[in-house]
């Protein structure tokens, strides 16, 4: 699986998803100053996942003009997002499975959401 981690996704989970065989991107250093808007197209360009801690990536992908097909987001959220906390939602993920291009997800403690990034988010946030 192709991702793209978010210059805020720790570096740790980055290195660990690279020595099981994904194909990692991370923004600090493959992207470095890059606006998220670049980072979407880049996404999309190359059928990656963007993994981030960040919701502006939500609003973003909204508000694309053409909706993300072979890209998709992938927002964890926990607090506090330690590496403790991130670690197992990391780990769900990649158990998970899911089709994630074309989608914008949410990764909580308590599961996995996901919307189609072509019909948007009809007025729903993220959770904190």
């Amino acid at each position: 699986m192709r991702q793209l981690a978010d210059e805020n996704f720790p570096r740790v989970l980055v290195e660990r998803l690279r020595s099981e065989g994904h194909e990692v991107l991370w923004a600090l250093t493959d992207c470095a100053g890059w606006k998220d808007v670049v980072i979407l197209d880049l996404a999309e360009a190359e059928s990656r996942i963007v993994l981030t801690l960040d919701k502006d990536f939500w609003q973003l992908a909204v508000q694309r003009r053409r909706p993300m097909v072979q890209g998709g987001i992938l927002l964890f959220r926990v607090h506090p997002a330690t590496l403790e906390n991130l670690a197992p939602l990391v780990r769900n993920f990649v158990e998970a499975d899911l089709a994630w291009a074309g989608h914008i997800s949410v990764v909580t403690r308590g599961g996995v959401q996901m919307w189609a990034a072509r019909t948007g988010l009809g007025g729903w946030k993220p959770p904190l």
